[in-house]
């Protein structure tokens, strides 16, 4: 297996773009699924949108808490199958693989906001998609909460890709050992 590993190992590009699709994909669903839970405990409890709002403005630190934490879960969960995905398609280096995923990421982020800074608001994706996770920051400024909130997402991401990468590597290690037996 140490000649397959050399042989193959190493960091697998077209893997990684795969699991960040993965990731990505997830987020979306996974935020519409929060929303649609929100939702329906909203109008289960027997209160209108108006309640809801003033209910909502009201308790505004324990929502943005929540608000958060459900963001924080949605995204490690997310990136825990892309770095899945990317470590299973590439075999070796789970670790890698996942921290190639994240990079995709990054680098990604990067080309959509130099897009939108060159090209105008207009063309901001990310800011006209309504379904992907976004992280309670405002745009403009960035305050203590909000870089405690990046801060946190970051290591979301990063934590739940590196370990999924492992996990998805960690298949085909259990495979070898059934095929070195028979």
């Amino acid at each position: 297996m140490g000649r397959q590993k050399d042989e193959h190992g190493g960091v697998k590009i077209g893997s990684a773009f795969f699991g960040w699709l993965t990731a990505m994909g997830m987020a979306v669903i996974l935020t519409a699924v929060a929303a649609a839970a929100g939702t329906a405990f909203g109008v289960a409890s027997g209160t209108d949108l108006g309640q809801a709002a003033d209910s909502a403005t009201a308790q505004a630190g324990t929502v943005g808490l929540v608000g958060g934490i459900v963001l924080l879960v949605i995204l490690f969960i997310a990136y825990y199958c892309g770095g899945y995905v990317a470590g299973r398609m590439a075999r070796f280096d789970g670790l890698k693989q996942g921290l190639a995923v994240w990079l995709w990421a990054i680098v990604i982020a990067l080309v959509v906001a130099a897009v939108g800074a060159i090209a105008g608001a207009e063309y901001n994706v990310l800011g006209q998609l309504n379904s992907f996770p976004r992280l309670p920051v405002d745009e403009g400024t960035l305050s203590t909460g909000g870089i405690i909130a990046l801060v946190a997402a970051v290591v979301a991401t990063l934590g739940g890709a590196l370990l999924g990468g492992l996990a998805g590597m960690r298949f085909h290690r259990s495979v070898d050992k059934t095929g070195l037996g028979h």
